[in-house]
């Protein structure tokens, strides 16, 4: 069974409460940030590959990733 793509905020941490819905997202965005500091263009650009092949490994469902990847070429 598929699951489909989730497109609303799910960001969460096991064991944590946060004050407002979207701080879990903003928390990894800033890390996300720190991620590329100091990285070079090319490397910067290396970090999101890698990162991206690593979460779809994670995810591991190819009709929720061709999915995603409809939904961020739709939007580019």
């Amino acid at each position: 069974m598929t699951t489909p793509l989730n497109t609303d905020p799910h960001f969460h941490e096991a064991g944590r409460r946060f004050f407002r819905d979207f701080s879990p997202g903003d928390e990894f965005y800033e890390h996300l940030i720190d991620a590329h500091q100091g990285l070079s263009d090319e490397d910067s650009e290396a970090l999101n590959a890698r990162l991206i092949l690593l979460l779809a490994n994670h995810i591991g469902d190819l009709k929720v990733l061709r999915e995603a990847l409809e939904k961020a070429r739709a939007s580019a």
